[in-house]
């Protein structure tokens, strides 16, 4: 590595430090509502964003306490930039993810900051080993750094989908518990804790938000809306719809929690044979584009070099 390279890399490295330092001054910054207000709620404390997001027992963690307000600062003009604050909350709250948005965009700056931090690595063993222009491996770096932003928006997205997947399986299931109990003689409420004490997963958890609201007041109905509402997905907003209008009108519970258990394993069905086919066809593209051109050429070339040869 030459010596302006480093000498570069260092100054760089100082001028950000001079910059963050100058930043930071007392009358430069604007002192937010919780620092001012924080000196008369000692016995309260502030509520710490990181626990969540890193473990209070790994190295990291100082490292977010130390550079925490600087970090919150960053996520509201990521924010700023890019918007969008209800979808993400919306969509944390299809995941199951009990933070605010602050939080998953100190998420977001975590994963750009890993992002740039590996592409900067390897810009400079590539400029080490003389591969590579500086002023592109900048432009890698922050674009990796972009990556990882983005990337953790989307892996946000994944989580959704997978938690879809969760409740679709674990409903039939519930929908089957909860009519055993009906039947049984048990009334609605108690039904509901029934099936949530013996059963373990990500419905099992809603439904025990659902008698958590019921008991502090709420009717089930209005909390049986509430879980469609949350989840978002159109086969339990039925059967939280069913349940709500079962209970309203007077009908038969046992026979429609039957009945929706019967529709959602069809609905599993469906998509079930609908994958299949869309996966026999994305089968085909590797039959198509790698396996029969080289099959076409093992047939062909023989002849190709034959007819050469006559040629020749």
């Amino acid at each position: 590595m030459s010596p302006m390279l480093i000498g570069g890399s260092l100054g760089a490295l100082l001028g950000a430090g001079l910059l963050l330092a100058v930043l930071r001054l007392p009358f430069l910054r604007k002192p937010s509502v919780d620092e001012r207000i924080s000196p008369y709620l000692q016995d309260l404390g502030a509520p710490d964003v990181f626990v969540g997001v890193v473990d209070s027992r790994s190295p990291f963690y100082a490292i977010l306490r130390l550079f925490g307000p600087s970090l919150r600062s960053a996520a509201r003009r990521l924010e700023r930039i890019l918007g969008g604050a209800g979808t993400i909350r919306r969509r944390m709250q299809r995941a199951g993810i009990e933070r605010t948005v602050e939080e998953f965009r100190i998420e977001q700056l975590l994963w750009g900051t890993l992002a740039f931090g590996g592409g900067l690595v390897i810009s400079i063993v590539a400029v080490a080993f003389g591969v590579g222009n500086p002023v592109a491996m900048l432009v890698f770096c922050l674009v990796l750094g972009v990556v990882g932003v983005l990337g953790r928006d989307t892996f946000l997205t994944t989580q959704v989908r997978r938690r879809e997947r969760r409740l679709l399986a674990e409903l039939p299931t519930v929908a089957e518990l909860l009519a055993l109990s009906v039947a049984a003689g048990e009334g609605p409420a108690a039904a509901l804790d029934r099936v949530t004490r013996s059963c373990r997963g990500d419905l099992a958890d809603e439904l025990k938000r659902v008698l958590a609201e019921t008991r502090a007041g709420e009717t089930l109905v209005r909390a049986l809306d509430a879980l469609a509402d949350r989840t978002g997905l159109l086969a339990l907003s039925r059967f939280a719809d069913g349940l709500a209008v079962a209970l309203e009108r007077g009908t038969p519970l046992a026979d429609v929690l039957r009945a929706q258990a019967g529709d959602i394993r069809e609905a599993g069905r469906r998509e079930l044979i609908e994958s299949g086919a869309r996966r026999e066809v994305a089968m085909m593209v590797p039959v198509i584009f790698l396996v029969l051109p080289v099959t076409i050429a093992f047939a062909f070339y023989p002849g190709a070099v034959g007819i050469r040869l006559i040629a020749g």
